[in-house]
């Protein structure tokens, strides 16, 4: 079986620009109420749950749960729902979380309402946005961000409500909450979809509303679109002015977005090195990785290679999972690597997939295949992380695992409902191997439904995507068609490249392919 490796590419696509902004997390820290700076009555056990004396908090906080303590029944809630210091339930959880935000207790509010509203219960639901709804009318800025929230993930309406979600990040952003804020530029950035929807320059005002109230990371994201954002909404003098203020307030990150705008921008390696230095000396992980870059390859100063290395061994040792992944590639990528490289390059390469780089976690599954380690094959473990990868999106991932699904091979078992599942989400973002596997397996119709005019657009597609195998099959499909085919298949491609999504590939009613379990590649 043939699986391609990315290794080789990732030479040069290791070092591509790295996102500077925040991914989307939940509005509240679910254990706010825990961690913060305890008092009252409850401080002891507060402290002890916090100190990781679950048991012993729970002791602590059972006599003050009975005199109706709200901060105590707070954290038997959480003692509940996390099955720490308590049995795991979620009717008891949030039965203390209703009666202690009965008491006023905020926290409870917010927990109780994460849980209510990941139910699948449409009640439980509506009740969790109305204990949120009632909460805004004092604290607009938490409850509305959680709401905003809500409405962008669909736990409130079937599809993401942009309106509802601009409405309550809005209220929040005016309560002066500058997470919400920074939530709310993204949306206008279109980082959570609604294209259409799309105002750079709101974007950049609401940061610049952020970035006055003192955030750091919104200065760094202003600064940073302001340097090397789209031309026609560059400002350099108030960019660098942003940037100079986020390190200030030691958000070290600036010293990134300034080395990438001095690099790409200005294109001056030199004044891109020094600045990544800076970041590098401050810490900033990213930093030492574009340093380490530029010594690899001799941007800016001399090619050292040694230097460069040292750098990345130093980024790995604080957790940099593309640091690793780029020594496991400098290991693994030898001509004829030695029993050490290899098993150094396979440390570097679980850590770098252990830290979440569907890249790494493709790459360590074929190596499992490889029989490298050890001469012994563990297709369990590749399948393991094939998957992983797979559903973190990475097209080479998806595709590898349509193969082994397609021909039953790896230790899998045969399924191609799943085959073309997989091959169908490659083919989507323009992965030329999965796109001519998708056409071929229409035009045989082997365990699917075929269809000759979607074989024959998806073949010529591939053929544009280098792919020579899709020139050969779509021209003995076209010299078969009647006009009629012809034309209806070339309707297909036009539908394809309109960016509809791929065909998918279904059984036939009478097929032999086994339905997709839900949710799984």
């Amino acid at each position: 079986m043939r699986l391609k490796s990315a290794l080789l590419s990732l030479l040069v696509s290791w070092s591509s620009a790295l996102p500077l902004v925040a991914a989307v997390s939940m509005p509240a820290e679910p254990n706010a109420g825990l961690t913060k700076k305890a008092e009252g009555p409850a401080k002891d056990a507060l402290e002890a749950f916090k100190d990781g004396r679950f048991a012993k908090a729970v002791e602590l906080a059972k006599p003050l749960v009975e005199q109706g303590n709200g901060d105590a029944l707070y954290l038997m809630g959480y003692a509940h729902e996390t099955g720490q210091g308590a049995d795991a339930s979620k009717e008891k959880a949030l039965e203390f979380y209703k009666k202690a935000a009965a008491t006023g207790q905020k926290d409870a509010t917010y927990r109780m309402s994460f849980i209510l509203l990941a139910s699948e219960d449409e009640k439980e639901r509506t009740q969790g946005r109305e204990a949120l709804e009632n909460a805004a009318k004092d604290d607009p800025a938490v409850a509305g961000r959680i709401l905003g929230e809500a409405w962008l993930r669909g736990r409130l309406s079937k599809e993401p409500d942009y309106e509802k979600v601009l409405f309550w990040w809005g209220r929040a952003a005016d309560a002066g909450d500058p997470p919400s804020l920074m939530l709310l530029a993204r949306l206008y950035e279109g980082q959570f979809g609604f294209p259409e929807k799309k105002d750079l320059k709101k974007a950049n005002d609401t940061y610049r509303k952020a970035a006055g109230l003192g955030d750091a990371g919104a200065m760094v994201a202003l600064g940073s679109r302001l340097l090397n954002g789209p031309e026609a909404n560059r400002n350099e003098k108030e960019g660098r002015e942003w940037i100079k203020k986020a390190i200030e307030a030691k958000e070290y990150s600036a010293y990134l977005a300034l080395g990438d705008f001095e690099e790409n921008v200005k294109k001056d390696p030199k004044a891109a090195l020094e600045t990544y230095r800076k970041g590098d000396d401050a810490g900033q992980v990213d930093c030492t990785l574009r340093t380490a870059q530029a010594y690899l390859e001799g941007k800016g100063t001399e090619k050292d290679e040694d230097r460069g290395v040292k750098l990345l061994e130093k980024a790995a040792t604080a957790g940099s999972a593309p640091a690793h992944l780029r020594l496991a590639v400098s290991r693994l990528s030898l001509e004829k690597p030695a029993p050490a490289d290899l098993s150094i390059g396979y440390g570097h390469l679980l850590s770098a997939a252990a830290g979440g780089l569907p890249e790494a976690q493709n790459e360590l599954a074929l190596f499992y295949l490889s029989q490298k380690l050890g001469g012994v094959a563990d297709p369990v473990a590749a399948v393991a992380w094939l998957t992983r990868s797979a559903q973190g999106g990475y097209a080479p991932a998806q595709n590898n695992l349509a193969t082994m699904y397609e021909r039953g091979a790896g230790g899998v078992q045969q399924n191609m409902a799943n085959a073309g599942q997989l091959y169908s989400l490659a083919a989507n973002q323009g992965h030329g191997p999965a796109t001519f596997a998708l056409a071929r397996l229409f035009a045989t119709g082997t365990g699917i439904k075929q269809d000759l005019p979607k074989a024959w657009a998806l073949a010529t597609l591939a053929a544009e995507r280098k792919q020579e195998e899709g020139e050969k099959l779509a021209k003995e499909l076209d010299a078969k068609f009647t006009p009629e085919q012809k034309a209806e298949a070339k309707k297909a491609l036009e539908d394809i490249k309109s960016d509809k999504p791929a065909p998918k590939a279904e059984a036939p009613k009478n097929g032999n392919g086994a339905k997709p379990a839900a949710g799984k590649p």
